[in-house]
Parts: structure tokens; C-alpha cells; sequence
């Protein structure tokens, strides 16, 4: 008996002593099939994760033997990925458009039209605001005029935004309130006119003269927006966001936010190219939280491909004589790449068509040549001179949606024509052949949120209607690896942010997703329709 007891005791003090010489571990996710997007891509079948961070991968057995874990997660055999990282979006924008007329998905002018009369008979705001027409989609193509705006809200201001965010469409009550006349002058867009009379379309720099004149959203309408954007992200499985241009202010919140612990994504902003902005973040320098990150400048180069902005080197096919704008004067943007370059920040500019790229790209490539670190980007890229792909590189990255290749396919050659379009246009697959690299985005609220939709359209080169049925310029079709790379760890790199997320290895934040169905052996036909099953950042569980 005596000898009982003490096997017994001496058990329960090895026991005892075992677990004590244990490391401790908050959450342990197993039995699921892991990539990790190391350098190996290798997959994984457990890891932990400790004080928000990944700690170590491996087997399931391996690491419980090792660890005194807390909190257990049996996927049920799910894949696990790392939280995506959406390159280039408008975050604030996403919030915003919550709180107005939503015209995404409108097929006719009569639709955009009778959208904006329920918004207006449920809301009852004094200036009406709103987003997503494209009138590329309407059997009539033409831009929509104010007339029936003008009939229907003769004293309620109305501008409307197409969906590139380059092109307005506004009635008389809003013209007059922003003061704008047939003898309005500006440069750097259109302030469009038909037989000496405004037609209610304003394209690109005119329009803050509309933005200037609207009413500033509230400090609650301000917060509210980003709670709204952050719900909708962490629903589709985001955890980092690039916001492409906003304000000093905007940041701040961002920031209070954060302290405050309201708001959990990780965003890194671009800040809008103003005078303020440049004056104050670049002389303060980078700023850098676990969740926010200051480093980088957004510059538009010149307009969109659809509102005809795009500043191309030959005309476009569909319109003698025009060849769309840059939006600012070239020694304008040579000047703030001069300044940004002798600065710590990163400069991203939005490029187009084919002459503003070769404009960003021959500035950057002179700029940077003892500059080996810098990373500048170019959001877009989306129309290349075939002479102009050589100066992508890791230091010089490609920026790029693919839902954009699958949304223009309809219309694109008409503004371009089959040469321009066979030589560089959309062409992903050439560009992350030059660069190494591609980071990839949604540019939402231009495009839809859900990321399963970029990665559709870049591995499938189609619509979700399986559009074109061989894939549109199919040859320039990214492969499952590098589109997921594109949205984790090669996203991260363009954000300076590789060795902290991006993909599941210890030391990194333990931000991941756990998804209904494996997005990298299921049928292709199948992705679109991938849902999240839970979005976890920080090892915390958002979703």
C-alpha cells in the first residue's frame, strides 16, 4: 500500500513538474490544412499563438507536448490562410457610402434615377450624395445628362459619383451652390458642356469644386463610417487595409480609434497629396503603431480609363483628338517626387493609361537609382508602353486590382484598340514577370469588397458570369500561389510590413482566416462563392 502511495505521489509531481516546464500558449488551431505563404509555401497542420502573435508552427501532438495552451480550435479539417491584406482600397470612402445612395450594379439611367428618389424619400438629406453609376453598363453608353435631376429636385443639391470616382454627374441646385457657370475655369479634367449649356458631368479636378460645396460629415458620421467599413472587411476575411489618399484628420480618428480599441484593422495610410499633409507628415516622419502605419503619399497622375481621363500617348480609338489629361503639370509631380523622395516616405501614384505611366515610371527610375529600398508603387499601371515594363521592379511594384481587367473587358477596346490593348494592357502577368512582385487590392467602392472576387479574376481572367468563356488576354492569368502572395505577403512587402504579417510564421501577428472551402485545389468555378468562417486578428476573433 505504502508503495502505491508513493508511485502515486511521485506521479503527480512528475505530472506536476512536466506541466511547469512548459511554455505557455494562449490558442492552439489544429487540425486544419494551413498555408502558411513562407518562404517554402509549405502547409501546416497546427499552430499557437501567444500575446497576439504567432509562435510556433507544426503538428498538433508536437506542439500540446510543448505548450500549456489555453484556449483550443479544431478547424474541423477547414484551410486556414493568413488575414489578407487588401493593397489599394478607400477604406473611409467604404464607410461613407454607407450613409449614401448606393448606384453600384445600375443598368440603366432610369434605375440610377429611381434609386436616388426612394434614398431621398427615406432620408431627406439637404445635399444628396452617392456612388456606382457606370453608364458603360446601359444600353445607351452615353454620359446621363442633369434634366431630370433638375425636374425632379429643383432646390435639393444632387452629385452622384460614377463608379471610378473620376467623373460626377450633378444638377442646377448643386452647380449653383458651388457656383459653377459655363464660365467656370479649371484645368486638369472636364467641366462638360453641350451647345453652350452644362450638362451636369464634371470629370476630375472640377469636382472639388462640387466636394468643396457639400456639407463635412459629422465627427459621428466620421466614426461611424469607419466601424462600418471595418464590419464589412472582417466579414470577407481583411485584417490590413491600404487606404489610398486621405486626410490628416481622417488619420487622427483612425488613430483615436485605435487607442480607444473601437477600431481593430491595421491600416496603412496614403496620404492625400495637399500642401498640409506634406508639410506636416513628411517633416514628422513616418508614424508607426501595430495597427496604423503613416509612410506613404498618394498622387493622382491622371484620370480613368472609362470617364475617357486616362492620359494615353495616342488618341483614343473611340475619340479623334482626345487623349484624356494628366491632372497635375509634370514639374508639379516632379516636384513632390523630389520632395518624397528626400524624405522617408513612399511615394504611390495613381497611373492609367500609358502616358502617364511612362511619365511616374521614368521619374521614379531616375529618382530611386541610389535609392535601393524605397519601394515606390504604382497604383494601377493599368495601360503600359511596351518600352516601359523594364523599370518594374522590387523597387519600383506594380499596384494592381484584377477586377478591373474583368469590369473594362466589355469597353476597354474600344477606348484603346486591339494593339494598345495586346501590348500592355492589364497585363498582370507581364508585370510580375518584370517586378518579381505584384500587390493586389480591390479598389472598393469602385469594385466590390469581397477579395474572393480578385482572385477569381485573376487566376480565371473572367466575370462571374464566366465571361469570356477561354478568360480575357488569358495569358495574363496570375496562378493560384502568386495571386494568394499578391494579397498576403507580397502586399505586406509593398507596405514595408513583410517581417510582421503577411504569412503564419512565429514571431508575425497572429491574424488568419479560417475559410468554408480550400480556395487553393477547389474548382475555380467554386471561388466566388467562398465564404469566411471566422476572421481572427491578433489571435483575437473579429468574425
Amino acid at each position: 500500500m505504502k508503495n502505491i502511495l508513493l508511485f502515486s505521489f511521485l506521479s503527480i509531481v512528475l505530472i506536476s513538474c512536466n506541466s511547469q516546464d512548459k511554455d505557455a500558449a494562449d490558442l492552439l488551431v489544429y487540425n486544419a490544412k494551413i498555408y502558411t505563404v513562407d518562404d517554402n509555401f509549405s502547409t501546416a497542420e497546427a499552430f499557437v499563438t501567444k500575446d497576439g502573435k504567432f509562435l510556433e508552427v507544426g503538428s498538433a501532438e508536437a506542439l500540446q507536448e510543448k505548450y500549456t495552451i489555453a484556449q483550443k480550435l479544431d478547424v474541423g479539417g477547414k484551410s486556414v490562410f493568413p488575414g489578407l491584406i487588401d493593397a489599394h482600397a478607400h477604406f473611409y470612402r467604404l464607410g461613407l457610402q454607407q450613409q449614401r445612395v448606393d448606384l453600384s450594379g445600375t443598368k440603366s439611367f432610369d434605375e440610377v434615377v429611381q434609386r436616388i428618389v426612394d434614398f431621398q424619400n427615406k432620408r431627406n438629406v439637404e445635399f444628396i450624395t452617392g456612388r456606382g453609376w457606370d453608364q458603360n453598363d446601359w444600353e445607351n453608353k452615353q454620359f446621363p445628362t442633369k434634366d431630370t435631376l433638375d425636374q425632379l429636385f429643383p432646390n435639393t443639391p444632387v452629385a452622384v459619383t460614377r463608379i471610378d470616382g473620376h467623373a460626377l454627374l450633378v444638377n442646377q441646385a448643386a452647380l449653383d451652390k458651388a457656383g459653377i457657370t459655363t464660365e467656370t475655369s479649371f484645368s486638369g479634367g472636364d467641366i462638360e458642356q453641350r451647345d453652350g449649356k452644362l450638362t451636369g458631368i464634371i470629370i476630375d479636378n472640377p469636382m472639388s469644386l462640387i466636394t468643396n460645396a457639400q456639407p463635412e460629415p459629422t465627427i459621428s458620421d466620421q466614426v461611424n463610417a469607419l466601424l462600418d467599413a471595418q464590419e464589412i472587411s472582417f466579414k470577407y476575411g481583411l485584417t490590413t487595409i491600404v487606404d489610398a489618399g486621405i486626410s490628416k484628420e481622417t488619420i487622427e480618428l483612425m488613430d483615436s480609434l485605435h487607442t480607444q480599441g473601437s477600431l481593430k484593422i491595421r491600416l496603412y495610410a496614403m496620404i492625400s497629396n495637399t500642401e498640409e499633409n506634406l508639410d506636416f507628415y513628411l517633416d514628422k516622419g513616418p508614424i508607426k503603431t501595430e495597427r496604423l502605419n503613416v509612410r506613404s503619399v498618394k498622387f493622382y497622375g491622371d484620370g480613368a480609363l472609362g470617364s475617357r481621363g486616362a492620359a494615353l500617348k495616342e488618341q483614343y480609338s473611340d475619340r479623334a483628338g482626345h487623349f484624356g489629361a494628366l491632372l497635375s503639370p509634370v514639374e508639379d509631380f516632379e516636384e513632390t517626387a523630389k520632395r518624397v523622395a528626400a524624405s522617408k516616405f513612399q511615394l504611390n501614384t495613381h497611373a492609367i493609361g500609358d502616358s502617364a505611366n511612362s511619365l511616374v515610371l521614368k521619374t521614379y527610375d531616375r529618382l530611386l537609382k541610389d535609392k535601393p529600398n524605397r519601394r515606390w508603387r504604382v497604383e494601377h499601371a493599368q495601360v503600359i508602353d511596351s518600352s516601359d515594363f523594364k523599370y518594374f521592379s522590387k523597387n519600383i511594384i506594380p499596384s494592381i486590382q484584377p477586377t478591373h481587367a474583368t469590369s473594362d473587358m466589355y469597353w476597354a477596346q474600344d477606348r484603346l484598340g486591339e494593339e494598345r490593348m495586346r501590348e500592355g494592357a492589364y497585363a498582370y502577368k507581364k508585370l510580375l514577370e518584370e517586378a518579381g512582385i505584384v500587390a493586389l487590392g480591390t479598389d472598393f467602392p469602385v469594385e466590390e469588397v469581397n477579395p474572393f472576387l480578385t482572385f477569381y479574376a485573376a487566376v480565371t481572367r473572367q466575370d462571374t458570369d464566366n465571361f469570356p468563356k477561354d478568360g480575357f488576354m488569358k495569358e495574363q492569368a496570375l496562378t493560384r500561389e502568386e495571386t494568394l502572395k499578391g494579397m498576403t505577403i507580397w502586399a505586406a512587402y509593398a507596405n514595408f510590413e513583410e517581417e510582421e504579417k503577411g504569412s503564419i510564421e512565429a514571431g508575425k501577428f497572429a491574424d488568419f482566416i479560417i475559410l468554408d472551402r480550400d480556395i487553393m485545389t477547389v474548382d475555380v468555378s467554386e471561388i466566388p462563392q467562398i465564404k469566411v468562417v471566422e476572421t481572427y486578428l491578433n489571435g483575437e476573433k473579429v468574425y
